[in-house]
């Protein structure tokens, strides 16, 4: 991203924001994606569920996306000369492979399982149950998926098949939740 880019992620952001709590939704994530007509800007927001209800999924209703999508245009329209001439705003839930941004996302799915890739690869850990050896990936890599441990300070931790491997939050570009559907049993 370009700084121009940059100060207008971080208007959005700012923007997006106290819309999104004065609906009783969490911002997810704002991504901008430039096309022929113009710049989408997309907006995924959550409400977290209680934990009595196994629903999978997220707790955002249609009247959510519609309330955030109205509030958050007349927030943008004020602030024209900050944004692309011709932009279309998108307003979502995240859906079942939600979006992990935050660390306090990485905490609230912990137990769940993940993909993510990384920016640079990263070195397959040393454990002592290898004898030292390097674990299961012989070379480093960008893509993991396994069960979320949690969060260590600003790493997070991942089940790699029984070997624990922690991640810099800041080396994540991007990560989400993995939605296996399990038929009904009968």
């Amino acid at each position: 991203m370009n700084a121009s880019s940059n100060r207008r992620q971080q208007l959005l952001e700012e923007l997006a924001e106290p819309v999104c709590a004065a609906h009783g939704v969490e911002l997810v994530e704002i991504r901008q994606a430039r096309g022929h007509g113009g710049t989408t800007i997309r907006v995924t927001i959550d409400r977290e569920r209680p934990a009595s209800d196994p629903t999978p999924g997220s707790g955002v209703t249609l009247e959510d996306c519609k309330g955030v999508s109205r509030d958050l245009s007349t927030a943008l329209d004020l602030h024209e000369e900050d944004m692309p001439a011709k932009y279309h705003l998108e307003v979502s839930s995240p859906g079942l492979e939600r979006p992990l941004v935050k660390l306090k996302d990485f905490e609230r799915f912990s137990g769940k399982e993940i993909k993510l890739k990384t920016r640079e690869p990263i070195e397959p850990p040393v454990s002592e149950e290898t004898g030292g050896k390097k674990a299961r990936a012989k070379r480093s890599r960008k893509s993991f998926q396994g069960l979320l441990k949690g969060v260590h300070g600003e790493e997070v931790e991942l089940d790699l098949d029984g070997t624990l491997v922690r991640i810099p939050h800041a080396a994540i570009v991007r990560a989400h939740l993995v939605y296996r559907f399990e038929p009904p049993r009968r």
